[in-house]
């Protein structure tokens, strides 16, 4: 099957694909520092580019979304060129594990959280986040809960 696009505008529409600061990404971020958490973004400086790094809690934060890391509820094969799309979609997942293996050996703590989650309920994500950090460090954390809504709310954003 051929594209239904010309190739001139195919890169067009591919190009403005965000490789960071996406919608949800930055609504997340907001969050996090409403509840007192300061992070880097994108820092190359680190393995993997994570989109949120907090080094005081030696955690990286990635937000992958269902297409390029390949969902198992929401992904589906583009029509066009299926061999290069099915090979793209692998190496992003293998890369995912070869960066989380990375932060564990360093000792880190990993969050690898589906935009499709992040979406359906961002209160509990960030609720989970901190209370498995709470659980697995002795730093300081920010007194969150005073400022998290109601978690039957479930919507923050």
């Amino acid at each position: 099957m051929s594209d239904t696009v010309s190739k001139k505008k195919r890169s067009e529409i591919m190009s403005r694909i965000k490789s960071k600061d996406s919608k949800i990404e930055v609504l997340f971020r907001k969050e996090l520092w409403k509840q007192g958490f300061r992070y880097s973004k994108n820092s190359t400086k680190y393995f993997g580019k994570p989109d949120i790094v907090l080094l005081k809690h030696k955690t990286v934060i990635f937000i992958d979304s269902c297409f390029w890391h390949g969902c198992k509820k929401h992904f589906r094969i583009p029509a066009v060129r299926k061999k290069y799309w099915i090979e793209k979609i692998a190496r992003n997942k293998e890369r995912d594990k070869e960066v989380s293996r990375h932060y564990k050996k360093q000792g880190w703590k990993i969050f690898r959280i589906w935009e499709h989650d992040l979406k359906k309920n961002p209160a509990e994500i960030i609720v989970k986040i901190i209370d498995f950090m709470h659980r697995n460090t002795q730093a300081k954390f920010p007194s969150y809960k005073n400022k998290l809504p109601n978690r039957k709310k479930r919507q923050i954003f």
